[in-house]
């Protein structure tokens, strides 16, 4: 699936992964290929991305080593929205 994180002061990333978890309002939940669509509210905690990530150099400090071959965001708040293999975080 295809993974876009913006913020407000840029794009992080943008490339396919194998599966995001992300800290929903009630609880952390994980997506994976052909999920079904959803909208949903982020809080604090870590969006973790699992595959071959590739990070641009000017975000690589944003971003810590996860595990199984993850990497992690930390965010304050945010909206997630999946739809057609396509997720969009909007990352605060």
């Amino acid at each position: 699936m295809y993974l876009e994180i913006v913020s407000p002061e840029a794009t992080l990333f943008k490339g396919d992964v194998e599966s995001i978890a992300v800290p929903g309002v009630n609880g952390e939940f994980e997506m994976l290929n052909d999920h079904a669509p959803i909208v949903s509210l982020l809080k604090e905690g870590h969006v973790k991305i699992y595959g071959d990530i590739t990070l641009e150099e000017e975000v690589e400090d944003k971003f810590t080593k996860g595990d199984k071959r993850g990497m992690w965001l930390a965010i304050n708040s945010g909206t997630i929205e999946m739809k057609d293999n396509k997720v969009i975080v909007l990352a605060d």
